[in-house]
């Protein structure tokens, strides 16, 4: 299980944020991208709130919180510095707590949550579409073939999709799932891609990424 996060130097992750953007750019270059459209996402579940403000020290602009409590604790209090986006799995009756606080929603995947958005979203609320990309039994998600209707349905604009792939050894073993996103987006016109974390973001990025979820490697 991971750990909170204490301790955090600005310096050191200013070093791994140019690490990982070098990674970046070379899978965007492997795949004839331009690296101007892959955006960090600095995972901060584990990073408690009196240390987030070196993240912006560090450089970075966009971080994302799993937890409703958290995530208005810290936009509230940073909020001046960094975007914040909610990743973690939406409970119904936490969305009209998040809504004021992120700039997106990634996790949005099931009926109730739709209906609490359409009670509590502004017309200017931007959404991405959680899929279980692999049919995972223990997994929240859209299945992909219940994706169109699930976005008929969705009150507020769907900017992207997002998936959590099957648990593997090997980044690789993640590539033929974010493909498959990839083609889902495509197909939809939907511009976002929320995919790839510490372990697998390189792939991800060169089948299509527009946001990586990076934590730990940011952090040691």
């Amino acid at each position: 299980m991971a750990e909170v996060i204490h301790g955090l130097d600005a310096e050191r992750v200013r070093a791994n944020l140019a690490a990982v953007r070098g990674e970046i750019a070379a899978a965007c270059a492997r795949a004839g991208r331009d690296p101007a459209g892959v955006d960090v996402l600095a995972a901060v579940k584990y990073v408690p709130l009196d240390e987030v403000g070196v993240l912006a020290d560090a450089g970075l602009t966009l971080v994302g919180e799993n937890r409703a409590q958290d995530l208005v604790a810290k936009h509230e209090r940073f909020g001046d510095r960094l975007t914040f986006d909610f990743i973690g799995h939406l409970q119904s009756r936490k969305v009209r707590q998040v809504l004021p606080h992120a700039r997106w929603i990634h996790s949005v995947a099931s009926d109730s949550v739709l209906s609490q958005l359409e009670r509590h979203a502004s017309p200017e609320t931007e959404v991405l579409i959680e899929v279980n990309i692999a049919g995972e039994e223990a997994k929240s998600g859209v299945a992909p073939d219940e994706l169109d209707a699930f976005i008929a349905r969705c009150p507020c604009r769907v900017v992207g999709l997002m998936t959590m792939p099957p648990l593997a050894a090997e980044p690789e073993a993640s590539r033929p799932w974010f493909a498959a996103l990839r083609e889902l987006a495509v197909a939809r016109g939907l511009p976002q891609l929320s995919m790839g974390t510490t372990q697998d973001f390189a792939i991800a990025v060169e089948e299509g990424a527009t946001i990586v979820r990076i934590g730990t490697r940011l952090y040691r």
